[in-house]
């Protein structure tokens, strides 16, 4: 099975938490399904296990599902 292709994600200079980049990106359906990928240790950060929902992101950050999912935030 191949890997997903990347997705790029258009934030702009706004502020955006870990939880909405996943609805934005359509990787979860709600924002409670993407609480629970967090707090469960199931999403990276630039490499690192992201525990926090409300973490701020900015462009460049790069997002990573357990599903081999990546999010690039641009």
């Amino acid at each position: 099975m191949s890997k997903p292709k990347p997705i790029s994600l258009k934030v702009g200079d706004r502020p955006i938490n870990l939880t909405q980049v996943l609805k934005l990106a359509n990787c979860v359906m709600t924002g409670g399904e993407g609480k629970l990928l967090i707090a469960e240790g199931r999403v990276k950060v630039n490499g690192e296990v992201e525990l926090r929902k409300r973490r701020q992101m900015s462009v460049g950050d790069l997002v990573e599902l357990e599903d081999g999912t990546t999010v690039r935030l641009d």
